[in-house]
């Protein structure tokens, strides 16, 4: 079987065109041994190859070369061709693919969700043995409609629209049409419109001139194939509507005290009802560590593939035939719906209880099916360590595997051996794989209802996983555990937020190819369309905190570059090593912090240092230490005395890098310090010139290079429509690499992005964004009114344009504008927390406004325990409230 290829591309001298596919005539996906293609004229390429005729199909992708060297290739998606066994010559004419700007409806938000079609094809019959198929991609077309081509020959209805003929949507998003040559006379004029099926009229014809095709003659048995093409639109902004809310905030009457994939199943069918798209949910993976409220924290992982057995359905997994045990579940059930919110020990406690009842009952049948053996084929290499932690975990009464004896160190073999089913452990190993395996099957239920409703599923990514993680004991050459990960001081917490992850070793994760991160993709990926990067200001740099330290301020980016001595004294400021990097204090200070303790503080806690100056003793000379000493005196004068000694660590005006201890980093909010209040006028200058350069110029460039280099390679890795989290202390070069990738921004009202505005101009977004108007980080509109009066009365006259006196309460017309303002955005996703979109209503928002806070981050044990107050079925019945959400949603063009 002949095949030739055909490209126009135009090249400067030295430069040539290849080709690398999925057969060996073009190397196996090998760029090395790719296929140089021949020049002709005009900018003009071809390639012909002999191919076995038993060849199924063929993908592949061009690529610009200099020097045998790699240089420019096309976008990721790859030419596919599909030969039907009938044609002995086939002539490939391809258009360059460049990324499109539209990159977001080529996810599988769009494709498997919001536009989804049905695998319609239509067979023409070619009478002359002559086949020109023509293909284009057009992904922004809705359920209701398909792609057509009309032109000037009558078999493409002499330019008459309701002649023009359907293409196949079978590989949406690409349309394709089999014409049969024969019919045809060049050139061909033609365009592609699109067809509103419901009334079988045209909607929109693509822009631009008319489209040429002049082809050579063919010859019976031969096949032309045009593909590389796009749909040209011009068409108004598509946007819509959705709700963010942890599954385990979710209530309904079947639900066991916190909400669980049944709930969710329920959540798609409101969502449904009030015209909305997307819902938006919370990390989901299991947590646990202690079995106690501290296991809450959903951003903690133990596994990034295993999901929380507390998600799993009581009433989708069976019933118990023992009526007693059925008979207390059910009492037990109705007295944790009962409470306001989540009791994550107790419900966590019952649900696992009644899931070992039902695998007592059911357990061995449900092992032996075919159904389960596959799930256990296929998820085995992370199912098998996570059974053996879990197992392990329980056994020593704790998750730190440095302390598991034999098995702190991970061994394949030895947890191979404790993972067979011969072995003493079977009995809870099996009961881990029977968790995991109801919960993908149950996940999937509700994965594949939403996507047959048209609603999107967004997950979460967490930027960390815990340090007794799985991952950490099965993987540590891809963490860095002398380091902990956190956030630099901003508007959630003045002292930075330490969350205890260890960093990555991106060196490491780099040599494979960032397989690590792509498996995390993957499994999203089998329930989600859509996902946010939580802190995906990680992927340009992180903040790693020393393992001393408990609070973020004495953390450094990493990676960095990192001050030389003659680096700082440059700016004209001596650098004296010791009194800069040695957290010291004046004794006038004492007062300050320890009142009329000051004294015993003094005696028991420091050390003279210099003239007035004191150090910490080497007792309690660091935050951890000092945390220990303090543990368990939770009165206010001993955690005043804590808080004190944990200021006094932070008094430094520069850090040691931990890797190259010749070097320096200035110490975040150095301003704030006393050891800054005391410089001279001369010196304060020199700082604040060393510490605006080293955090917002010295590094664009370097962070740029660090973020297109991890994410690059993994966004491409994926179909999901991926979204970043880039709230706090923003490099200038985040935006560039997001918009480059066509990564959706976060976008908060009240977190402005632009220098020296109170609130961010909603009506000037990025299209490109998710608009919100709080995180699970934040208060909810209701509590936000309430915090800052100030703020909130210049809201109200500046924003809402509202004369006189902000009232004291937010009211139902006060969050509908809010609401309705963000819906107004430019931005293509609107996603609202469900206690807003409740705001609306007197009817059904909650009266204590106080439960409806999900996490304050400023507090590293917060109790995640936020539960809605109305059941989903109830929910369900609130005309008013969805009528208004409908309104609300129709009326700003989302659709």
């Amino acid at each position: 079987m002949k095949v030739s290829f055909h490209i126009n591309f135009h090249t400067v001298w030295g430069q040539r065109i290849c080709i690398v596919g999925s057969i060996p005539q073009l190397g196996s996906w090998e760029p090395a041994l790719a296929r140089e293609m021949h020049y002709t004229e005009d900018g003009n390429w071809q390639l012909e190859l002999d191919i076995p005729a038993d060849t199924p199909s063929l993908e592949y992708r061009y690529f610009l070369s200099v020097n045998d060297k790699q240089i420019f290739e096309e976008w990721e998606r790859n030419h596919r061709v599909t030969f039907d066994g009938r044609s002995q010559n086939y002539s490939l004419y391809d258009y360059w693919q460049t990324c499109p700007q539209n990159l977001p409806f080529y996810s599988s938000a769009f494709t498997q969700s919001l536009f989804a079609h049905p695998c319609n094809t239509y067979e023409r019959v070619i009478c002359s043995g002559q086949k020109l198929m023509i293909k284009v991609s057009a992904p922004r077309v809705e359920k209701n409609q398909c792609v057509a081509i009309v032109g000037n020959q009558p078999v493409l209805g002499n330019w008459q629209p309701e002649r023009a003929l359907p293409l196949s949507c079978d590989t949406f998003p690409e349309w394709h049409i089999d014409l049969d040559a024969g019919e045809l006379t060049y050139p061909l004029e033609y365009k592609f419109i699109l067809w509103d099926k419901d009334t079988q009229q045209p909607v929109y014809w693509e822009t631009g001139e008319n489209r040429v095709l002049h082809l050579p003659p063919q010859k019976k048995g031969d096949t032309t194939i045009v593909s590389g093409l796009t749909f040209n639109e011009n068409l108004p902004l598509w946007r819509c509507a959705g709700t963010v809310v942890p599954v385990f905030s979710l209530r309904s009457e079947e639900s066991f005290g916190v909400g669980d994939l049944g709930d969710l199943y329920k959540l798609v069918d409101w969502v449904k009802r009030t015209r909305q798209r997307v819902i938006q949910v919370l990390p989901m993976n299991d947590t646990t560590m202690t079995h106690s409220w501290r296991d809450s924290y959903p951003y903690s992982a133990i596994s990034i593939y295993a999901l929380h057995p507390m998600y799993i359905s009581l009433s989708w997994l069976g019933a118990l035939n023992d009526k007693k045990s059925a008979a207390h579940y059910a009492a037990l059930r109705e007295e944790l719906n009962k409470q306001e919110s989540v009791d994550y020990e107790r419900a966590n406690r019952g649900k696992l209880d009644y899931c070992r009842a039902y695998f007592r009952q059911e357990g061995e049948a449900i092992l032996a099916t075919p159904e389960f053996q596959a799930f256990l084929q296929q998820n085995e290499g992370w199912l098998m360590p996570y059974a053996a932690y879990c197992y392990l975990r329980d056994t020593h009464g704790t998750p730190e595997f440095t302390r598991w004896g034999e098995d702190a160190v991970y061994s394949p073999s030895r947890i191979q051996q404790l993972c067979a089913p011969t072995g003493k452990a079977w009995p809870e190993i099996s009961f881990s794989y029977f968790l995991q395996y109801v919960l993908h099957i149950q996940f999937k239920r509700v994965s594949d209802y939403a996507r047959r409703n048209g609603v999107v599923l967004k997950g979460d990514l967490p930027i960390g996983v815990n340090r007794t993680s799985i991952e950490a004991w099965t993987e540590p050459q891809y963490f860095n555990m002398n380091g902990q990960a956190g956030a630099p001081p901003d508007d959630f917490s003045a002292i930075g937020q330490n969350w205890s992850f260890p960093t990555y070793n991106w060196e490491v994760m780099e040599k494979d190819h960032f397989s690590w991160w792509k498996k995390r993709f993957r499994k999203l990926g089998d329930y989600f369309d859509c996902f946010r990067i939580d802190h995906i200001l990680g992927f340009f740099r992180i903040w790693e905190i020393p393992l001393d330290y408990i609070q973020g301020l004495c953390g450094h980016f990493n990676p960095a570059l990192p001050l030389l001595r003659s680096d700082i004294e440059h700016y004209g400021m001596p650098f004296d090593e010791e009194r800069y990097t040695t957290p010291h204090i004046h004794r006038k200070h004492l007062a300050y912090f320890f009142g009329e303790r000051a004294d015993e503080v003094e005696s028991t806690y420091l050390a003279r240092w210099a003239s007035d100056y004191l150090i910490l003793k080497p007792s309690c000379d660091t935050q951890r230490k000092i945390a220990a000493l303090f543990e368990g005196r939770d009165d206010e004068q001993s955690q005043r005395i804590k808080n004190g000694l944990f200021a006094i660590a932070n008094e430094v005006l520069f850090l040691r890098d931990p890797r190259e201890p010749f070097k320096f980093h200035p110490r975040i909010s150095g301003s704030s310090s006393l050891i800054y209040q005391e410089l001279s006028g001369a010196d304060r200058y020199a700082f604040d010139q060393i510490y605006w350069d080293f955090f917002y110029h010295r590094h664009n460039g370097f962070w740029k290079v660090q973020a297109m280099s991890r994410l690059t390679p993994l966004v491409t890795s994926t179909d999901m429509l991926v979204c970043g989290e880039d709230l706090g202390m923003i490099p200038q070069s985040v935006p560039e690499v997001m918009n480059r990738l066509q990564i959706l921004s976060l976008e908060i009202e009240r977190m402005p992005k632009t220098a020296h505005r109170e609130f961010a101009d909603m009506f000037n977004l990025p299209y490109h964004s998710v608009c919100t108007t709080s995180t699970h980080d934040m208060s909810p509109i209701r509590n936000w009114w309430q915090e800052d009066r100030g703020k909130i009365q210049r809201y109200y006259n500046h924003v809402l344009q509202r004369p006189g006196q902000a009232p004291e309460e937010c009211t139902t017309e006060i969050a509908s504008q809010i609401i309705s303002n963000h819906l107004a955005t430019p931005s293509i996703l609107a996603i609202i927390p469900i206690q807003d979109w409740f705001a609306m209503d007197d009817a059904v928002k909650r009266p204590d406004i106080t439960p409806e806070r999900i996490n304050v981050p400023a507090d590293p044990n917060h109790y995640w325990r936020y539960r809605m107050h109305i059941t989903l079925e109830a929910l369900m019945q609130a005309d008013t409230l969805n009528e208004k959400i409908i309104s609300l949603i129709s009326g700003s063009g989302r659709r």
